[in-house]
């Protein structure tokens, strides 16, 4: 039987693509492998948000033309197809640096996968429009993969925020309607997800063809998901705070479905810095937010992006980021240096900050973040939650999942619990995951 390995990098939203592209291939008669060696299609579903992410593939990609060699020398054919952002983004360029790379196909035509495969048996080939056709309609039934999964609601982004590259990779923003989404959620759930994580690019920007006609917001298709047998919970990212609606803060009160997190990147805790990155709000502004989503459900857990070292911030616009983090307490957050990307209007700036100054910035704001990390953990301790469980632990008789604040519980508990919701104590928290024991009368469920 022909093998397919598949390699995702980035976000959610390449997790999914990965998955669906990996469906495309067993629908054609390809089994999944985790050897590169044994495969005989490749895919690299690529990310183009990271620094030095083209460097990255063209390295990677190095080192499968010489597996490429070794298997042809053993009568083995490979196929390398490169996928993704990278894909988009510099195409031609990856034809013309990589002569081992057969397919290059961007995230909007992943779809035509098999064929473009196909017509690789005699040229090599390339795909990275912006198709007007629906692939989502052109995609297989999905195979699942475990109790949790992240389903595509909405793609491309219409902010255009200085420093990203999203818009020129993923398009403008597009929703899918209410019912095909609802239809692969059925989908999922029949295969024994109990546990969706709705993505998009900008997912609360989510305006979908509702059933009875007009648009539906994030809220309303989480109002019409809700009544499906079998799903426990529902999670939302990535999202954009200009784009969250008084429904859909009201809905982390009012759906007991919705669990209590929230991703929401600010970037930046300097309104200056924020209007320079195009971002259309104020650090005042998303303190309001926040503080109107706290109203809503005031045990929730908050996550944000922070980019230091942005061109022209200042030593006093750093501190104001400082001061945002220390107003709010997040319980999470992903930073990192500012780099620029081709193409992007803040690569053309000349007010660059010194590698020195980021790399110094990005220790303070990590270790205060960090701390926020680890008191909210510690805050768990004690606590009593429900976990869904989701896999085997990391020792014998232990299983793992998380709570609603997506936080990972170990447990002493067997492998049959898992795809259950369980109650349990939290005993106390590690480094990264919280240690929990089951309670005498908990029930699955």
């Amino acid at each position: 039987m022909k093998k397919a390995f598949v390699k995702s990098y980035g976000c959610q939203m390449n997790a999914y693509d990965a998955g669906r592209m990996a469906d495309l291939l067993a629908a054609e008669g390809y089994s999944a492998t985790e050897t590169v060696e044994e495969a005989d299609v490749v895919v690299l579903n690529t990310c183009h948000i990271r620094e030095k992410a083209s460097e990255k593939v063209f390295s990677e990609v190095g080192r499968l033309r010489v597996l490429k060699a070794e298997r042809a020398q053993a009568g083995l054919d490979t196929r390398i197809v490169v996928a993704g952002c990278v894909a988009q983004a510099e195409g031609r360029e990856i034809l013309a640096r990589t002569p081992a790379v057969d397919v290059v196909v961007g995230p909007q035509s992943y779809h035509r996968l098999p064929e473009l495969l196909a017509e690789s048996r005699s040229r090599r080939v390339v795909d990275t429009e912006f198709p007007i056709e629906d692939k989502f309609s052109k995609l297989p039934a999905r195979r699942n993969r475990g109790v949790t999964g992240f389903l595509t609601i909405q793609e491309g982004c219409d902010k255009f925020c200085a420093f990203c590259v999203v818009p020129y990779t993923r398009g403008a923003e597009v929703s899918r309607p209410v019912a095909q989404i609802r239809a692969e959620a059925e989908a999922m759930l029949a295969g024994g997800v109990r546990e969706i994580t709705l993505i998009g690019q900008n997912v609360n920007a989510y305006h979908g063809e509702a059933p009875g006609g007009g648009s539906a917001t994030l809220a309303d298709l989480m109002r019409a998901l809700s009544d499906l047998p079998g799903l426990a919970r529902l999670r939302y990212t990535t999202s954009h705070p200009n784009d969250m609606g008084d429904d859909l803060i009201a809905a982390h009160g009012d759906n007991p479905l919705v669990m209590p997190y929230l991703h929401l990147p600010v970037q930046s805790g300097s309104t200056r810095v924020l209007q320079a990155m195009n971002r259309k709000h104020t650090a005042d502004e998303y303190r309001r937010l926040i503080a109107r989503v706290r109203e809503a459900r005031p045990d929730i857990a908050l996550s944000s992006d922070f980019i230091v070292g942005f061109p022209g911030e200042t030593d006093a616009e750093f501190e104001e980021t400082m001061r945002l983090v220390a107003d709010i307490d997040f319980a999470s957050a992903f930073s990192f240096k500012y780099s620029p990307r081709a193409g992007t209007p803040a690569a053309e700036r000349e007010d660059a900050i010194p590698e020195a100054v980021k790399t110094e910035r990005l220790a303070r704001l990590q270790h205060l973040l960090d701390q926020q990390r680890h008191a909210f953990n510690e805050s768990m301790v004690g606590r009593t939650v429900e976990v869904l469980v989701e896999k085997a632990g990391r020792h014998p008789g232990q299983v793992a999942g998380k709570t609603p604040h997506l936080l990972m519980v170990q447990i002493d508990a067997p492998a049959s619990t898992i795809g259950t919701l369980l109650t349990v104590r939290i005993t106390r928290s590690g480094a990264n995951s919280l240690f929990g024991e089951l309670l005498p009368d908990a029930a699955a469920a």
